[in-house]
């Protein structure tokens, strides 16, 4: 039998942001809406930024979850925390604060490798 030599040409390490969402169902697309237009924006300019998803229960109409991808948690953690406190502001002036509900906010940390025979 041949033998299989696996190769590790690249590991990198990434941080996931996950953030989930409890949002009254009639306010689900307003609240992406105004997620795009708003956060995704400031997000997209900060140092270490790879990407965001939004995943959506189809068993809840009421849950988001909002997943962000860092190179690093230094780059992550350095956006000021005045811009975010405004930024979240401006969020919950569009919104409307009774009408959503953060849950749950937890770092993941990954560990990527690119392989080749």
């Amino acid at each position: 039998m041949g033998e299989n030599k696996l190769k590790v040409l690249q590991t990198f390490l990434m941080i996931i942001e996950w953030l989930g969402f409890l949002v009254k169902p009639q306010l689900r697309e307003k609240f992406l809406a105004e997620d795009q237009k708003i956060w995704t924006p400031i997000l997209a300019e900060s140092a270490g930024f790879l990407g965001k998803e939004i995943w959506l229960d189809p068993a809840r109409d009421d849950r988001v979850f909002i997943i962000v991808r860092w190179r690093s948690r230094e780059q992550w953690k350095a956006i000021s925390p005045e811009l975010l406190a405004e930024i979240d502001q401006k969020f919950a002036l569009a919104m409307g604060t009774d009408n959503y509900q953060m849950l749950e906010s937890t770092e993941y940390q990954s560990s990527k490798s690119i392989i080749s025979s």
